[in-house]
């Protein structure tokens, strides 16, 4: 539940190869099982919305990620995790960019 959620994780991926489904399935997949690291207390795996073009719409992404956080000491755990790592090893081939939105509750 995000109210009761201390730090959102929120990372955009951008393919090399945009065209191609399977690597956006793999990376999707991947993303899913991240989701398995006890510290992660909520996923929300996505992709673009064909929601009306806007000069404050970022919709060039092509995979999204939101994991949830009851601390910093847990994010700071599942950056170590040996599956965030394994992530990371089986997928980074796939994108071109990366980008983070790390927040806390205000």
């Amino acid at each position: 539940m995000i109210q009761d959620t201390f730090l959102v994780h929120h990372v955009l991926f951008w393919l090399k190869n945009p065209d191609s489904a399977e690597d956006l399935a793999a990376l999707l997949e991947g993303i899913r099982g991240l989701g398995a690291i006890p510290e992660v207390k909520g996923v929300h795996v996505g992709v673009p919305a064909d929601t009306e073009a806007r000069d404050v719409v970022e919709n060039s992404y092509h995979a999204s990620e939101i994991l949830l956080f009851d601390s910093l000491a847990d994010q700071a755990k599942y950056q170590d995790h040996p599956l965030h790592h394994q992530f990371v090893a089986d997928h980074s081939h796939r994108w071109a960019k990366v980008t983070v939105f790390d927040s806390v509750r205000a």
